[in-house]
């Protein structure tokens, strides 16, 4: 079992943000939720924010993160469960900080662009939340 976390960051035009797999990592190219992995003794909330910190750029609080969904899906040799966020507050300017592209996208965008398998169910919800 794997544990990730993934934010959807909404901007003021309800637009979502999504960022490019960059090539050299696994699923490279598809458009992901920001997040990431937990570390061992995190919370979600605690790995989301450094997360963000370390892709992005950008500081958020707790208190931002609203729980929307979650993913559960079983890939080759490892099942991820990876509850969805959403943050609509931070502060600081997002700046990709491994390599990444990234696009402000409505949720309904979301459905004609490629993405991995896990990330597909949760655009549904976030279009429904938004």
């Amino acid at each position: 079992m794997l544990l990730v976390v993934a934010c959807a960051l909404v901007d003021k035009e309800g637009r979502v943000l999504v960022a490019q797999r960059p090539a050299g990592k696994s699923m490279a190219g598809l458009w992901e939720f920001p997040g990431g992995k937990m570390e061992a003794g995190e919370t979600p909330e605690a790995a989301l924010i450094r997360e963000l910190k370390e892709e992005l750029s950008i500081d958020v609080t707790a208190a931002c993160l609203a729980p929307l969904s979650f993913a559960s899906h079983a890939y080759d040799g490892f099942h991820l469960l990876m509850p969805l966020y959403v943050c609509r507050k931070w502060e600081g300017q997002i700046v990709p900080r491994e390599g990444q592209a990234v696009s402000w996208k409505k949720p309904r965008a979301l459905f004609d662009m490629a993405m991995p398998p896990a990330d597909i169910p949760l655009i549904a919800a976030l279009r429904d939340a938004i």
